[in-house]
């Protein structure tokens, strides 16, 4: 094969008028509403990023300097830049309804092998999120029950790496597993919890923040900034990750019951609610406790305790948990989502794409709740966290990029919703998500460096010539014969 022939193989792209076709076949159920699909958004960005990683942050860590109550700024700086991806995921969510999000998007708007990484990528990194939450659940667990009295083994609430005597986190790895079965039982069902859930979560944090403000001593807010603007926009990095939870929600665009209407308003609506909670909140958390003393595992629970309210302290770390679980199950239904796109496309085998009479991918759900119990079992949240935030700020920058191409390259597309300030806010989103990227450590770079050569093997091994979009793929074939009729 000649370059010429290799370079528009790769770069093909995915025709966006076969993308509705696609699917009415694809045995997914429509089932989700503007409320649900909200909720799903809602439940996906709250959760451990106000009940773990704003005290992990606000407090600091081995290497990472605390910020204080400055972890406000850090939230604002993530903020900013996730809304300016939110915008871009919006135009695109009104144009293409398809389970996906990112992956899809990339792969109409820059080609093949963009769509791939992408894709490729968004299944570690949402693994990697729901490991993160399991880690969080499992502080807030441990919190609750140290305060009825039940002290568990460090060696079984812990890993290696904490530094603690622990050997496996075994609490974080049955709340991966148990995320699994809720979300394997169909869409139906878990639009319904995750709707009751989000609103049990909300009233908790509204809780905590009307009870927590006749708490806070101002004493605490100063210093405001105690290691410096350099740390705090370090931090925003790490927090990005409570801020994003709308794209996987996106991936379920092909479940709602009328997505070109409705995704672009939930998209919005819940990163709006989720950022009015998490600057109120924060403000609580830090001007409660003094920052050096907060528990990074389990912020909240630890204020409340140490202005004499443990019995509150014990209420939040239940309700946590339970809040926290919709993170999880936001985004192991977004891995799912990606990895069913996948294989439907043919860059996957096709055995990955196949749905129960729930109309769910049972087979990738599985596989992706076991791979995150795994990394919940075994990595500390810090490095968990990170790894998962560089490849979402990497989504971020492809989708700002394919909007601005897109808009320019089919400008007669029917839009539901269109990005303002063109192309100055999705330029901005590509300038911030790049910037935070920079703020990782390089550890973080080379695992996800790793983990893109791998693709690109399995890439170029199974997934171009497989690909629907090449005409001579064997994926042709097995979809006649499956839809030949019988003699």
């Amino acid at each position: 094969m000649s370059t010429k022939d290799l370079s528009q193989s790769i770069m093909r792209r995915k025709p966006i008028d076969d993308i509705e076709e696609e699917s009415k076949h694809s045995g997914l159920f429509k089932s989700l509403g503007l409320w649900q699909l909200t909720a799903i958004g809602v439940g996906g960005i709250i959760g451990v990023g106000i009940f773990s990683l704003a005290g992990l942050v606000a407090a600091g860590s081995e290497g990472n300097p605390g910020v204080g109550p400055a972890v406000l700024i850090s939230f604002l700086i993530a903020g900013l830049a996730s809304a300016a991806a939110a915008l871009s995921y919006a135009e695109f969510a009104g144009m293409i309804p398809r389970a996906g999000s990112a992956y899809t998007y990339g792969y109409v708007a820059l080609g093949e092998v963009i769509g791939w990484f992408i894709g490729w990528d968004l299944l570690l990194e949402y693994i990697a999120i729901v490991a993160v939450v399991a880690i969080g659940i499992s502080g807030y667990l441990d919190a609750f029950l140290s305060g009825i009295g039940i002290h568990m083994p460090a060696w079984m609430t812990s890993t290696v790496d904490e530094g603690k005597g622990g050997i496996i986190n075994i609490p974080a790895i049955l709340v991966c597993l148990l995320v699994t079965w809720i979300l394997s039982r169909g869409t139906k069902a878990f639009g319904r919890f995750e709707l009751v859930a989000v609103a049990i979560k909300i009233v908790l944090i509204l809780f905590i923040i009307g009870l927590g403000v006749f708490y806070i001593d101002t004493n605490n807010y100063n210093p405001f900034m105690p290691s410096g603007f350099g740390p705090v926009v370090a931090g925003s990095a790490t927090v990005f990750f409570a801020v994003f939870g709308y794209d996987a929600m996106s991936t379920a665009a092909e479940e709602a019951k009328d997505g070109k209407k409705h995704m672009p308003k939930a998209i919005v609506l819940s990163l709006i609610i989720a950022m009015l909670l998490y600057v109120a909140a924060t403000l609580v958390l830090t001007g409660m406790q003094n920052y050096k003393d907060i528990d990074p595992k389990a912020g909240f629970a630890s204020a409340f305790t140490s202005v004499g309210l443990p019995v509150i302290a014990t209420i939040i770390s239940v309700f946590a948990v339970l809040s926290i679980l919709t993170v999880m199950l936001t985004f192991l239904l977004g891995v799912t989502r990606v990895w069913f796109s996948m294989s439907r496309d043919g860059l996957l085998p096709g055995w990955f794409s196949k749905t129960d009479r729930h109309g769910t991918p049972q087979r990738v759900t599985w596989i992706g709740g076991i791979a995150s119990a795994f990394l919940a079992g075994v990595f500390p949240i810090k490095a968990v966290a990170d790894l998962t935030n560089i490849g979402i700020l990497a989504a971020f920058v492809v989708v700002c990029l394919s909007v601005i191409i897109f808009r320019y390259k089919r400008p007669d597309a029917p839009r539901t919703f269109r990005l303002p300030l063109m192309p100055v806010i999705p330029a901005f989103g590509v300038l911030a998500s790049a910037f935070l990227m920079l703020q990782l450590h390089w550890e973080t770079w080379l695992r996800f460096v790793v983990w893109l050569i791998i693709g690109l093997v399995i890439y170029f091994g199974y997934g171009r010539k497989h690909s629907l979009m090449n005409p001579n793929s064997p994926r042709h074939q097995e979809l006649a014969d499956l839809h030949r009729p019988l003699s």
